[in-house]
């Protein structure tokens, strides 16, 4: 059992008079988080996952809002409390497809969204390119906010932004002072900057400024990869919760490791073997929501670059493979070889037979540890690198 002392300072938050336990939300990625990842995310937290949030739908695009046109609008009864996140750069555009939705599908909340750096997304003013045009935001916040307490008074309007543009440009207490005044009721901050991408480490000191002069819940998202860390976050910077995106994809049963320590129960140990179960839960997802084999396997793939990073061999193991008492490289290029086999599969059926192999092979010897890794993004996150795809937009 863990002592109180153990525990964030706050274990759940309140969106408008709905209380939210755990004080977590698996942020939306594009091509990521659709409904199945989304169940598989909820299925292994035992049903304790505080929010879900839809991929982020267009709303520019259509010259009259069809939500029949948005595949990414599909959730699950069990998904809620769900909210679903809409971007755009035209205030009326925004406006109607806010309404349409609320009216249609009634989600917890509408969230726009302010913090996108994708070039075909912030390159056209919208997402993360709204922070370099305040006054536009503020008009698609007035717009989205007074359509959606015309038509459905009892769904709030939330808001997820970065910190700024670049470090010349921060102005997320700017953002922040426009969002309630306009009754925004929830803010989440990403803290990077749009041309950071999403390399370099989060800056949290900006997110605990935000939280420190809100008079809403902020909840910080960035580099959040496990209970201690989501712990830490909350406690020192005042948060009102996390939000999860990278960490989820390397370790799918995060949301269900925090309740579990804000319940005080003893953590949950995942096993190597444990953790290659999650494929063929996962390609079974895909499958009953009408995915084809090959888009299945490719999200298997998806998968499986990130959580083989943390499998690790059994520490008497590691230490019987030394030499001279010192590490050699057996450690890496074990657990390599297990994301490998998964990577080079040709099929779904060869992914899912290898699975079981490395499951009653190799996987005995190995623990699951995604905790270990600082490394979210593929690159040293403790250096900042700009992309291509960022200069000069």
């Amino acid at each position: 059992m863990l002592k109180i002392d153990n525990l964030p300072k706050k274990v759940r938050f309140n969106l408008r008079n709905k209380e939210i336990f755990p004080n977590t939300i698996l942020s939306p990625m594009d091509g990521v988080t659709d409904a199945p990842f989304r169940r598989l995310c909820r299925v292994l937290s035992g049903d304790r996952m505080g929010l879900l949030v839809s991929e982020f739908v267009p709303t520019d695009g259509d010259a009259v809002f069809n939500p029949d046109g948005h595949k990414q609008l599909k959730f699950f009864p069990e998904e809620r409390p769900f909210g679903i996140q809409i971007f755009g750069r035209f205030p009326d555009r925004m406006a109607y497809a806010a309404g349409k939705i609320a009216e249609t599908f009634h989600p917890e909340f509408i969230e726009v969204n302010a913090g996108c750096p994708a070039p075909k997304v912030a390159g056209k003013g919208s997402g993360s390119g709204l922070l370099r045009d305040l006054p536009r935001l503020q008009e698609i916040l007035h717009e989205v906010k007074n359509t959606l307490d015309a038509k459905t008074p009892e769904i709030p309007l939330t808001l997820k932004c970065r910190i700024g543009w670049d470090d010349e440009s921060i102005n997320v207490m700017e953002t922040l002072k426009i969002a309630e005044g306009e009754g925004v009721e929830m803010l989440t901050v990403h803290g990077r900057t749009r041309l950071q991408g999403y390399n370099g480490l989060s800056n949290w000191d900006w997110i605990g400024k935000v939280a420190a002069a809100a008079k809403i819940p902020v909840i910080g998202n960035g580099d959040v990869n496990s209970v201690e860390c989501a712990r830490e976050r909350i406690n020192t910077y005042g948060v009102s919760g996390v939000s999860i995106g990278r960490g989820a994809m390397h370790n799918p049963w995060i949301f269900g490791q925090i309740a579990d320590a804000w319940e005080g129960r003893e953590k949950h140990v995942i096993t190597a073997q444990e953790a290659l179960d999650v494929f063929p839960l996962y390609y079974k997802f895909k499958i009953e929501d009408g995915a084809t084999e090959m888009n299945a396997m490719g999200r298997m793939k998806q998968l499986a670059a990130r959580l083989c990073k943390g499998f690790v061999l059994q520490e008497e193991i590691a230490q019987s493979r030394s030499r001279n008492g010192v590490r050699d490289d057996s450690e890496v290029s074990v657990a390599m070889s297990v994301r490998q086999a998964l990577l080079t599969s040709q099929s779904a059926a060869e992914m899912l037979d290898r699975v079981q192999e490395l499951k009653e092979g190799i996987a005995r010897e190995m623990v699951f540890e995604p905790e270990r890794l600082v490394n979210l993004n593929g690159a040293k996150e403790t250096e900042l690198k700009f992309g291509d795809q960022f200069k000069g937009r």
